[in-house]
């Protein structure tokens, strides 16, 4: 009961940016091209709840990140406000908004990704900690194709604000890089974690 109690506050949470996002959009266009994964990404969570659950702390990661991309296709990622502010708190010469969201797509789906296949593939422990790390550098490779082939082939129009690239040639392989040093990290601090829940039950015991 209290874990439907947390998934159900996670899923209102959710829902409330989302809508938020949707209400004050300031390119619509742009605001439906960006849900589309999120939609994608929803149905998989509904349809696969009653066979594989997640525990709460990988639904919580999973609902930050979801959070953060959904408020990102609020005001288009190159020209979001909270990234205005970073830039001014950085002296940066670029919104760093998608920065942001492209570190935190490595760095909060390390660990439900390692749940995956620890849990439901169950793959050795040694395997399921390493392999997310290329999961999620091919996500980020496929990502940027599919954000190319939108952009440039099917709404052409809508190209410029959906890249976000703010006149940066190297922004992918730049979006491609922060996601790789975010599940890096992500990957280094679990397992620095596990290492002392070892010690401590050798010390324990």
């Amino acid at each position: 009961m209290v874990k439907e109690n947390k998934l159900f506050l996670f899923g209102f949470l959710f829902a409330i940016v989302w809508i938020n996002s949707l209400v004050g959009t300031t390119d619509i266009e742009n605001w439906l091209i960006e849900n589309t994964l999120t939609v994608i990404a929803l149905l998989f969570f509904i349809i696969t709840y009653k066979r594989f659950r997640f525990c709460n702390f990988s639904y919580f990661l999973i609902c930050v990140f979801m959070c953060l991309h959904v408020y990102g296709s609020k005001y288009t990622y190159a020209e979001n406000l909270f990234g205005y502010w970073l830039q001014d708190i950085f002296n940066s010469s670029r919104n760093q908004y998608d920065r942001v969201v492209h570190f935190s797509f490595g760095f909060l789906l390390y660990y439900p990704l390692q749940e995956v296949l620890l849990k439901w593939i169950q793959l050795q422990k040694n395997l399921a900690l390493k392999l997310p790390i290329l999961i999620i550098i091919s996500a980020s490779a496929l990502y940027e194709i599919i954000e190319w082939l939108v952009s440039s082939v099917f709404f052409v129009e809508q190209g410029i604000s959906y890249l976000g690239t703010q006149g940066d040639i190297w922004d992918s392989q730049k979006d491609m890089s922060i996601a790789f040093l975010g599940v890096v990290l992500a990957a280094m601090l679990y397992s620095i974690s596990e290492f002392y829940k070892k010690k401590k039950l050798t010390i324990n015991n």
